[in-house]
């Protein structure tokens, strides 16, 4: 029997392989439930069709449903090709017949490992890279769902409270959360008065006096400019009180969970590496590990990552029009925002990054395109760090040093 290809088309509850030789003749296509134990009685299966010849198996899914399949393949020894769903979907549409079944994309899929030679196998990743990618994708979640309640908050209050609604600024003010728990309308703050207030406030919490009196002087001053009770007034409160609630358990929960991140970070090997660059820490750190899993291995050369990045420009040429550089139309953004917003910061606090971004506004760049520029060369630069395994030193090299 000659080589196998074995593509999966991968779902939540259910998987459909289809096995190609190397004539692209269908010799074995099944649907199996996304359990182990049939998992393994299909992974059987295709091994001995094989019959001691290699097999490539490939799948449209690199995490989620196929995690289980992913784990059981790699564990195995077995190479394993990733071939995005996009992909799939564009050559679908070269196939013969309009009609779209599991088992026509699993055969695709197959069909385009058997004939691309350009694929990046599927490795296993370290347990950090996992337990950081899991880690931080919560903290995303939680930090939208903060950004959501706030913004539904002073919703909220604008509807009968404005000018406590723009007496703070409720992101990044504790005070004013601990203040919403316990007082949100203009005839209760008008009550208790300056005084009570900011001992009521610094007995809740807000440990500082003077940010107390300040957060005070501010709401009896708003609830002094407003007499008129709008209504729904009492409702309206009590569900500001909720949200202020919320947001202070989801800043609790967000800080525990970056704590955690921090701490499993920095077991990685590369830590320290990673966060000697300027305009890195243990977060943006983290986030880098969960999107690459910390093998640069897998990319193959500094210019790949900046591709998968969205840091490489591609070219858009056709007839005569030549030169048309555009960012590629797939790229992890999350690699992006971590690139952009470390040198964003490195701009402002590193002198060889603010004299490369100073230099490239000179020459007519804008602030986003002088931003991505120091991106690129810092990746490269990270890339190097990581390779060679030492840490970032903006020092110039001593002159024997360089001559030598």
């Amino acid at each position: 029997m000659p080589e196998l290809w074995a593509g999966t088309d991968a779902g939540k509850a259910e998987h459909h392989c289809t096995v190609i030789d190397t004539d692209g003749k269908t010799v074995l296509s099944r649907r199996v439930p996304n359990n182990e134990t049939e998992l393994l009685e299909l992974f059987g299966n295709v091994v001995e069709l094989a019959n001691d010849c290699p097999v490539t198996w490939a799948v449209d899914l690199n995490a989620g449903g196929a995690a289980l399949w992913i784990a059981l393949l790699v564990g195995h020894g077995q190479r394993l090709l990733y071939i995005p769903g996009r992909t799939v979907h564009y050559a679908s549409a070269a196939y013969r017949g309009s009609g779209k079944t599991d088992a026509k994309d699993a055969f695709v899929i197959a069909d385009t490992a058997r004939m691309r030679r350009d694929l990046q196998p599927l490795e296993q990743t370290s347990e950090i890279a996992v337990d950081l990618r899991i880690l931080t994708a919560r903290r995303m979640d939680l930090s939208a769902d903060r950004t959501r309640a706030i913004n539904r908050l002073r919703a909220q209050l604008l509807e009968y409270f404005p000018a406590l609604e723009r007496a703070f600024d409720y992101s990044t003010s504790k005070s004013a959360l601990v203040l919403l728990t316990g007082y949100q309308t203009p005839g209760a703050l008008r009550r208790i008065g300056r005084a009570r207030l900011a001992t009521w406030l610094k007995n809740h919490g807000v440990r500082t006096a003077t940010i107390a009196k300040s957060a005070a002087d501010a709401a009896v001053t708003a609830a002094e400019a407003q007499h008129t009770v709008v209504p729904g007034e009492k409702t309206a409160a009590k569900v500001v009180h909720t949200l202020a609630r919320e947001v202070m358990a989801l800043d609790q929960e967000i800080s525990e969970l970056e704590a955690l991140i921090e701490g499993r970070f920095r077991e990685h090997r590369d830590a320290e590496v990673i966060t000697s660059m300027p305009g890195i820490g243990d977060m943006l750190g983290a986030e880098f590990i969960a999107a690459t899993g910390g093998n640069m291995a897998a990319f193959g050369s500094p210019d790949r990552l900046a591709g998968v990045a969205g840091l490489a420009p591609v070219p858009r040429d056709s007839g005569k029009v030549s030169g048309n550089l555009q960012r590629p139309r797939r790229y992890s953004r999350r690699l992006l925002r971590m690139f952009y917003l470390s040198a964003q910061v490195a701009a402002i606090h590193c002198p060889v990054s603010k004299a490369f971004y100073t230099r490239k506004r000179d020459q007519g760049k804008s602030h986003k395109q002088a931003v991505l520029a120091l991106a690129r060369r810092r990746l490269n630069v990270l890339w190097a760090l990581i390779r060679d395994h030492r840490t970032f030193d903006a020092r110039p090299p001593e002159p024997a040093a360089a001559a030598a």
